[in-house]
């Protein structure tokens, strides 16, 4: 298997290691598994690939610092984070450290697939996946089908509560996508959002 399909799995609770990854090798994905962002990062080497699903709570180092750390060694490797604890601030810092989604706990497995794939999609493709992208089609590409789907539905002026419910995600999970759509998209609000998007048409 190429070693760009590896999935690295980060989690202190021993269940949820085994269960995850059991499921994503019998997805096609080659996993490896670690109880600490600490043993994570002595595994590691300058030339490890894949992408990372981290847990943000764990003893030591937390989630949101392993990805200041990843990027202190120059080493973007496209990250997911896994909370039962999601909220909007949470979304907004794990975006401004290089997260490319963020799942709340429990998620369905399917959610998962989906997101490794986007992220794995993202590293492979070479798309910036950072909160500097420069360009509104680069901002778009920068988003996972989630955020591309919450986005839409924004777009159309569906409420919030509305758009949660047809995506079947919690109101708070909604909340800390719909930020995470802001932030990459450079949009202050919804007039500057729909500003951006008409821009894309425009180049489209």
């Amino acid at each position: 298997m190429s070693g760009k399909q590896i999935v690295h799995i980060i989690d202190d609770d021993p269940a949820i290691l085994t269960s995850t990854s059991g499921f994503l090798v019998a997805k096609g994905f080659g996993v490896q598994t670690y109880a600490s962002a600490e043993d994570f990062l002595e595994s590691m080497g300058p030339h490890t690939v894949g992408c990372v699903v981290t847990d943000v709570r764990m003893p030591g180092i937390s989630g949101i610092e392993l990805m200041s750390k990843l990027q202190e060694r120059n080493l973007p490797l496209p990250i997911i984070v896994v909370t039962a604890y999601a909220d909007v601030l949470l979304g907004s810092e794990a975006m401004k450290r290089g997260a490319i989604d963020l799942l709340e706990k429990p998620f369905k497995n399917s959610d998962l697939v989906m997101a490794i794939r986007d992220a794995l999609g993202l590293r492979n493709e070479g798309t910036a996946v950072g909160p500097n992208t420069q360009t509104p089609k680069a901002r778009l590409s920068s988003l996972t089908t989630t955020e591309k789907e919450v986005l839409a539905r924004l777009l159309e002026g569906a409420p919030n509560r509305l758009i949660a419910d047809e995506l079947g995600l919690s109101v708070r999970t909604f909340e800390t996508h719909r930020a995470t759509v802001m932030s990459k998209m450079k949009a202050n609000n919804m007039a500057e959002l729909v500003k951006i998007s008409r821009c894309l048409e425009t180049i489209d």
